[in-house]
């Protein structure tokens, strides 16, 4: 019942407040999905890499 329900002729009717932006360009969708994360990534394992070479050090002294 509910699948009879839903048709795409709904979706043409704009809801209240609805009230989309532009779009994104390829270069803006590569660096907010692709770009940002590798480098949010790298930042986080680059933090994960000194916090674990230090460590070895001071097991190393001590």
């Amino acid at each position: 019942m509910t699948l009879l329900m839903t048709s795409p002729v709904l979706a043409l009717t704009r809801d209240d407040g609805d009230d989309p932006g532009s779009g994104l360009s390829v270069a803006q969708t590569l660096g907010l999905y692709v770009l940002i994360p590798l480098a949010i990534f790298l930042v986080i394992a680059g933090l994960v890499t000194l916090g674990h070479n230090r460590g070895q050090k001071q097991q190393k002294q001590g």
